[in-house]
């Protein structure tokens, strides 16, 4: 097995599974046109975390980092129309992208971009009361991993849903004696996870077009 066996596979299943999108098609065209690196999920990955939301029932989402808004589309979709999906996103640039991708998918009035550091705007949502959120996706800058999972928890409620992206790192995430912050700040998440005992969680090891990576989920079992 290899990368490109796995990309193959990727597109037999979204050949299947994930039908042609020219909304999704149109907002990947524009990020890359913008210069946006290419880190979205995949289109079978990103119609997982629809589905999950679907499962979920969820009628409010936080995601931590937008890039150009593909897996913030994919989530939006999965909403009510009186749900509401808050991203975070630190980069004005990628945020202003993801605006206009958002638009383009005609779910602007469900979805709110806010700029700036996530370590700063977390804390604006708990002390606006936009808490708690049914479903919370984490997909940004690794090494704050654990920050973002401690926001998590406090912005939850008991049978909130939290994932997060990322979570093997091609494989090194074992790699005790790492001086790689990403890997570090996964580590520490993982650990987090172990030892947190309001929530129930386990880790998935995924291949495809994306590489070698991996999703955590943790379902909150308790407040307290």
């Amino acid at each position: 097995m290899n990368h490109k066996q796995w990309t193959e596979v990727d597109h037999y299943i979204t050949d299947l599974l994930v039908p042609p999108d020219p909304v999704l098609d149109a907002m990947l065209q524009a990020s890359d046109a913008a210069g946006l690196p290419p880190h979205n999920v995949s289109p079978n990955q990103g119609k997982l975390l629809m589905l999950l939301a679907l499962i979920q029932r969820a009628h409010t989402i936080l995601e931590i980092g937008t890039l150009g808004g593909y897996s913030t589309i994919w989530l939006a979709r999965a909403l009510p129309a009186d749900g509401r999906l808050i991203t975070l996103e630190s980069n004005p640039k990628h945020a202003e992208v993801a605006r206009d991708n958002i638009a383009r998918a005609g779910l602007a009035h469900l979805v709110e971009v806010r700029v700036g550091r996530a370590i700063d705007t977390l804390p604006q949502l708990a002390t606006e009361g936009q808490h708690p959120f049914d479903l919370i996706f984490i997909d940004a800058d690794k090494p704050s991993n654990p920050e973002y999972f401690v926001w998590a928890l406090k912005l939850s409620r008991q049978g909130s849903l939290i994932i997060a992206d990322n979570v093997v790192r091609n494989g090194v995430v074992i790699e005790a004696n790492s001086d790689d912050p990403s890997v570090k700040g996964v580590r520490r998440f993982h650990e987090l996870l172990a030892a947190e005992p309001r929530v129930s969680a386990t880790a998935i090891q995924t291949v495809g077009s994306k590489g070698y990576d991996g999703f955590a989920i943790a379902f909150v079992t308790s407040e307290d």
